[in-house]
């Protein structure tokens, strides 16, 4: 499979149900995603796999992933719309 295919799967499987949560996965997954590591590539593929109210409870800091992998990839995004 291509990976402009493999790409285009993540970009549809970013797009959810909530805008907060697509204003953030859609413009990480364009500008940041194909700089990440392997590792953290693979971290965002089983973030998209989260439900939309887990991750926007994360995003949102109200609560943190107990997986140590999904806390990493949320981090990375949360930190690219909030530098310090």
């Amino acid at each position: 499979m291509s990976d402009n295919t493999e790409f285009n799967r993540l970009w549809w499987h970013s797009r959810r149900g909530m805008l907060e949560l697509d204003v953030l996965l859609i413009p990480f997954l364009e500008e940041a995603y194909r700089d990440l590591p392997a590792e953290d590539q693979a971290r965002y593929h089983k973030l998209i796999t989260c439900e939309d109210n887990d991750m926007f409870e994360w995003f949102m800091q109200r609560s943190r992933p107990e997986d140590p992998d999904l806390q990493r990839i949320v981090d990375i995004i949360l930190k690219r719309v909030q530098p310090d």
